[in-house]
């Protein structure tokens, strides 16, 4: 599954794969696979995209985050 928002919130900003990779410390072809959802990022690079771009992982990647329910004690507040 292709991260389109991923992608879309690179391209926005007239931003190159290359440059992203470069400013996070991450690899291109590794930037790459994430945003065609051939990789997951771990935590740290889920949070560097978090920041780097100030969106939500959620929103960045939907796909890991579609089946997660809230915990029972959350429902209960």
């Amino acid at each position: 599954m292709r991260r389109e928002r991923l992608a879309e919130e690179r391209t926005s900003r007239h931003l190159t794969q290359e440059r992203v990779a470069l400013d996070l410390g991450i690899s291109t072809i590794y930037l790459r696979k994430l945003e065609g959802g051939h990789s997951n990022p771990g935590r740290n690079t889920m949070l560097k995209l978090e920041r780097y771009y100030g969106v939500p992982a959620k929103i960045l990647f939907p796909d890991l985050f579609e089946n997660i329910q809230p915990s029972s004690s959350a429902k209960k507040r």
